[in-house]
């Protein structure tokens, strides 16, 4: 049908003049969308086939940013995490894909799950709304940065606060959020919080305490004098003894105009006449998607990148993340402001769930006139529950919130059955922290953390890689050779699929994972048992990425070991 109707005018599929060639035209795409189900971010606890597919789908996606062998400058095509709850729009007629021009760049990483069970999952997450007092001289005009004074003149600020970030004040939090719960796994701060100086102090300390995930803004002074400095999120993920890293940069420049140094109160500081932007390089569009576990994925943005109507927005309402974290400087994040009507779109549709942070200094600062003062440092977002501000208690130096995971429903405008295999995030409890005298020594601070043996995109494929490889111990254990042919350099399919063979780092490590699995052939009982045991009873001599692909192949066996235990014993 469709070759013989290659020639048909587009105005004829268009208006549905043409209905039988626009049924096999939707037929194809459903058979090519239902074909990536279990792709990348999409929750199927019972995967019995398609290991060397879905290995091969993750490593084509890590190294070209698309599914497609179409080149990534003319399209993209891209996982979907959630279709929209309600309603129809074109986003409706697929539910695992969706098709993207180039006009963003896309990064998808995945990294090792450290937790399972995702219908049963709950997460601590530590929010540090810092600095907790802004001044303004903590906001100062750039030297000669004025310009055009006779007619809407316009300049360039700097934030740059001058207490030095407090390591001594995080690790007292931290502790104290560990008296109320076993763990926290993530660490959040706002826009702007964190020097870049700071960060491997910072990601040390958050190691030997066991945090898995760090999202903090980082802030970046002048380098030169023709350069901006940069704004971005830094997300480290630990994993091991390692931190990998990813950066998600500040799209547009935030902007000062009279009624927000009135309301912000920074008159002493930023002329109000003036129209000020911020100091900061605009870098290319782009986008960083994190799959954490089981098809959780993260992506984050800072500040005017959550409220602009642009390609940006609209690939995060494609693909629908999990949770869409939105890092600030900005007022109290009240359900009557601009990120509640923002959050509530991504919520609404595609069904994101989206947590803005804010630090207190700034909310604090915000006293528009006739407004009560407010300790509302974040708010939550979600289709489930709705919105839920969180504010800071008197005294308090952060809040220790904990989400759960979900199932959510996916739906497809064609008339395929509905699956409730999406996931879902919702708020399951808040708690104000407030930081300890003093540290008591803790039981994991034995812990040390360096730097990622690995880029980025290879510590994806390894993990793409060990994911498979556990699946099909679990459930094809007749299918694992296959899998380390496929997963080896000089397979073919790579070549095929106009993939580069692994650089020798990437290839070192899959070898590690192949040998940890070679290494339990023959042997009695489950082979994934036998595997966990070798990883867990074994050690390596200075090879740091041997050491990691060995701690990824554990954590995939351990997360589907825990993953039994919750599904056998419910309660």
């Amino acid at each position: 049908m469709l070759r013989e109707r290659a020639e048909a005018p587009l105005d004829d599929i268009a208006d549905g003049t043409d209905w039988p060639l626009c049924q096999a035209l939707l037929t194809l795409l459903a058979a090519s969308d239902e074909t990536c189900a279990g792709v990348a971010a999409a929750l199927d606890p019972v995967r019995t086939a398609g290991y060397r597919y879905r290995a091969r789908a993750d490593e084509l996606l890590a190294r070209t940013g698309s599914l497609s062998r179409f080149p990534a400058h003319r399209l993209r095509v891209l996982p979907k995490v959630r279709t929209p709850p309600g309603g129809i729009s074109f986003r409706s007629l697929s539910r695992y894909l969706c098709l993207r021009g180039p006009e963003v760049e896309v990064a998808w990483h995945k990294v090792p799950a450290r937790r399972s069970g995702l219908g049963q999952q709950q997460a601590n997450v530590l929010l540090l709304p810092w600095p907790l007092r802004i001044r303004q001289r903590d906001f100062r005009p750039v030297p000669g940065s004025v310009r055009r004074a006779e007619n809407e003149p316009f300049g360039i600020f700097e934030f740059a606060p001058a207490e030095p970030f407090d390591l001594d004040l995080v690790e007292r939090t931290l502790r104290s959020a560990l008296d109320e719960v076993d763990g926290v796994d993530a660490v959040v701060f706002p826009e702007s919080s964190v020097p870049a100086g700071d960060l491997d102090q910072l990601e040390a300390l958050l190691g030997r305490y066991g945090v898995t995930l760090l999202l903090a803004g980082v802030r970046e002074t002048t380098a030169t004098a023709d350069r901006l400095p940069a704004n971005w999120v830094h997300l480290g993920v630990h994993i091991g003894t390692c931190w990998s890293h990813y950066r998600q940069n500040k799209h547009h420049r935030w902007f000062l105009d009279e009624s927000q140094i009135n309301q912000y109160h920074l008159a002493g500081a930023l002329h109000p006449s003036v129209r000020w932007w911020e100091a900061m390089e605009v870098p290319r569009r782009s986008l960083q998607f994190l799959e954490l576990s089981e098809g959780l994925t993260l992506v984050t943005v800072v500040c005017e990148d959550l409220a602009r109507l642009d390609e940006v927005a609209e690939l995060l309402r494609d693909v629908g993340p999990t949770l869409v974290i939105t890092i600030l400087l900005d007022g109290p994040q009240l359900g009557t402001r601009w990120t509640a009507r923002y959050a509530s779109v991504l919520a609404d549709d595609p069904g994101s769930a989206v947590l803005t942070l804010s630090a207190l200094g700034m909310v604090q600062r915000s006293r528009p006139t006739g407004t009560p003062p407010s300790t509302v440092v974040a708010m939550w977002k979600d289709p489930a529950r709705g919105l839920r501000e969180i504010s800071m208690d008197p005294g308090s130096h952060g809040v220790l919130m904990s989400v759960a995971a979900t199932r959510a429903r996916r739906r497809v405008a064609d008339g395929r059955t509905p699956v409730d295999n999406a996931p879902g995030l919702v708020v399951a409890g808040v708690h104000p922290v407030t930081a300890a005298r003093e540290v008591v020594p803790h039981a994991g601070a034995e812990r040390t953390a360096a730097g990622s043996a690995l880029p980025a995109t290879d510590l994806t494929i390894v993990t793409a890689w060990a994911d498979s490889l556990a699946e099909a111990m679990e459930h094809s254990p007749e299918l694992v050779d296959q899998l380390v042919e496929d997963a080896a350099p000089g397979a073919p399919w790579r070549r095929e699929l106009g993939v580069a063979d692994p650089s020798p780092s990437l290839a070192r490590a899959l070898s590690a994972v192949s040998e940890a699995v070679r290494a339990t052939a023959g042997g009695d009982g489950p082979r994934d048992t036998a595997v966990l045991a070798l990883l867990q009873n074994g050690s390596v001599d200075g090879d740091s990425t041997v050491a990691l692909a060995r701690a990824v192949l554990r954590a995939a066996l351990e997360a589907r070991r825990d993953t039994r235990a919750v599904t056998s014993h419910p309660g």
